[in-house]
C-alpha cells in the first residue's frame, strides 16, 4: 500500500469510529442566538400610551391600550394599536389626521408598558417540581431555568427535553439532552435562552 493510499484509509478508518457510540451529535442547534437583536416593541394591552401631535396639543393625549387593543385619540377616534410599533402606530394616526390638518406629525411613546413581562418571559413545563414562567434575564441558559423549576421530578424523561423557539421563519424545536447536561456534564446542548423560549421536559409513559 503506497503512502498516499495509506493516509486515505486512515482518515475514513478515523471517520468511522467517530460516527460510532456515544450520543448522536446535534445538528439543528439554535443559531439564532449568536446573532440576536432585541426585536422592535410591540405595543400591547395594558399599555399607557403618550401621543403627541406636533403643535396640537389639543389633539395631544396620554391613553391606555384598551382590552380590544385599541385606543381612542382626538379627531381619530378608535384606532388598532396592539401589535403594533409605535413608529407604525404614529404613522397610521398621521394618516387619519391628514383628512383634518395640513401634514401631521405624530409621535407615540410606551410610558408605562405593562405588558413587556410577558413577552420577555421564558417558560418551562411538564415534568418538573414546580413549572414555571419567569422574567428573563440576560445570559439564561436551559440548566438555569430548569434550575429554578426545581429540578425535574421523578417520571421525567430528561433526555428527551425539548426548547421551542419563535423564529422569523416559524416555532422551531432543539433537542435538550438534559440528563447529559444535569449528571455527565455535557453542556452542548445547555443553550442560552431568548425570550419566549419554552422548555417542556416528557414523562415517561406508563
Amino acid at each position: 500500500m503506497n503512502r498516499l493510499a495509506f493516509f486515505c484509509v486512515s482518515i475514513l478508518f478515523g471517520s468511522v469510529l467517530s460516527s460510532c457510540g456515544g450520543q448522536p451529535k446535534v445538528q439543528d442547534v439554535p443559531v439564532e442566538t449568536a446573532n440576536y437583536e432585541e426585536e422592535e416593541y410591540l405595543i400591547g394591552v395594558g399599555d399607557e400610551l403618550d401621543v403627541r401631535v406636533w403643535r396640537n396639543p389639543d389633539l395631544s393625549t396620554e391613553v391606555p391600550v384598551r382590552p380590544d387593543g385599541r385606543i381612542s385619540t382626538p379627531l381619530v377616534g378608535d384606532i388598532v394599536a396592539a401589535g403594533v410599533s409605535t413608529e407604525d402606530l404614529a404613522r397610521s394616526i398621521e394618516n387619519q389626521l391628514s383628512q383634518f390638518i395640513r401634514n401631521p406629525q405624530v409621535t407615540v411613546v410606551v410610558s408605562n408598558a405593562s405588558s413587556v413581562d410577558f413577552q420577555q418571559r421564558v417558560r418551562v413545563t411538564g415534568a418538573v417540581m414546580d413549572p414555571t414562567s419567569m422574567a428573563y434575564r440576560d445570559g439564561m441558559t436551559v440548566l438555569d431555568l430548569v434550575l429554578e423549576a426545581g429540578g425535574t421530578n421523578e417520571f421525567a424523561v430528561p433526555n428527551r427535553t425539548k426548547l421551542y423557539r419563535k423564529t422569523a421563519t416559524g416555532t422551531k424545536v432543539y433537542p435538550v439532552y438534559l440528563s447529559d447536561i444535569l449528571n455527565k456534564g455535557q453542556l452542548e446542548t445547555n443553550y442560552p435562552l431568548l425570550p419566549s423560549d419554552i422548555i417542556t421536559v416528557p414523562e415517561r409513559g406508563f
